[in-house]
C-alpha cells in the first residue's frame, strides 16, 4: 500500500465517522412538566464491548460564598477535579461515597493537587465545617453524558449510530430509575425525559458576614478546562 493510498483511506474513515456521528438534545422535566436542572443523562452503547477512551480533562468544584458550585458536576471516569476555595473562610471538603472517598482538610485557595475520580458512580460532597454545604459529582462510565441547565436542556454530541442504554439521575429523585433503551440513527434528534422528584431548595449562600469573599467572582474559571 502506497503512502497516498493509506492517507486517502484514513481520510475516508474520518469523513465517514463524522457523518455517522449524531447529536442528541434532551429536555428533562419533572412529572408536572416543569424543567428540571441539575439532572444527568448518560448513554451507554448496548453492543459495545469497549467504550472509546475519553480525553483527560480538569474540572472544578468551587467553594464560593460558602456554597459549592456547581451543585451537580458530571465528569467522565478518569477526570481530575480541583476544589478551589474562593472564600476567606477555610473549608474542609470530604466524601464518604464508595465511588471516591477523600478528604481535603481546612484550607483556603487551591489545593496542591486535584482529586482523581477513577471509578464510576455517585459522589456526595460535604464540608465538615458548614453542614448545609452539599454538592454531587456524577462520574460517568460512558463518554456520552451531559447535565441539564436551568431550562432542563442537556446536549450530547458525537454519538455513533446504534442502540443505547439511557440512565437518568437527579439528587432529588424519589427512587432509582431503571435504564431505558434508545436508538440513535440520524444526525440529530431530540427527546423529552421525565423524572419523579421531590423538589427542594438547593443550598444557597447564607447572609453576608465573616468569611465571604465578595470579590471572588473575578477569579471564577470554567467548570472544565
Amino acid at each position: 500500500m502506497t503512502r497516498l493510498t493509506y492517507c486517502l483511506l484514513c481520510l475516508s474513515f474520518l469523513v465517514c465517522s463524522s457523518l455517522s456521528a449524531a447529536s442528541l438534545t434532551v429536555t428533562i422535566t419533572d412529572t408536572q412538566g416543569f424543567a428540571l436542572g441539575d439532572a444527568v443523562v448518560e448513554l451507554t452503547p448496548t453492543s459495545a464491548t469497549e467504550l472509546p477512551p475519553t480525553t483527560p480533562q480538569h474540572y472544578e468544584m468551587r467553594q464560593q460564598d460558602r456554597i459549592f458550585s456547581p451543585f451537580v458536576l458530571a465528569v467522565p471516569q478518569g477526570a481530575q477535579v480541583d476544589f478551589p476555595n474562593l472564600d476567606r473562610t477555610r473549608h474542609h471538603v470530604y466524601s464518604f461515597s464508595e465511588a471516591k472517598p477523600f478528604e481535603l482538610k481546612l484550607y483556603v485557595g487551591k489545593t496542591e493537587s486535584p482529586i482523581l475520580f477513577d471509578k464510576p458512580g455517585l459522589v456526595a460532597i460535604g464540608c465538615n465545617i458548614h453542614d448545609y454545604m452539599q454538592a454531587f459529582i456524577y462520574v460517568a462510565k460512558s463518554p456520552y453524558f451531559a447535565s441539564s441547565d436551568d431550562t432542563g436542556l442537556a446536549n450530547i454530541t458525537d454519538l455513533p449510530a446504534g442502540e443505547y442504554s439511557v440512565t437518568l439521575w437527579h439528587p432529588w429523585q424519589q427512587a432509582e430509575t431503571a435504564p431505558t433503551t434508545m436508538m440513535i440513527n440520524k444526525e440529530s434528534d431530540a427527546v423529552t425525559l421525565t423524572l419523579d422528584v421531590d423538589r427542594q431548595d438547593k443550598p444557597s449562600s447564607p447572609p453576608g458576614g465573616f468569611g465571604v469573599n465578595l470579590n471572588a467572582s473575578s477569579h471564577v474559571g470554567q467548570h472544565a478546562k
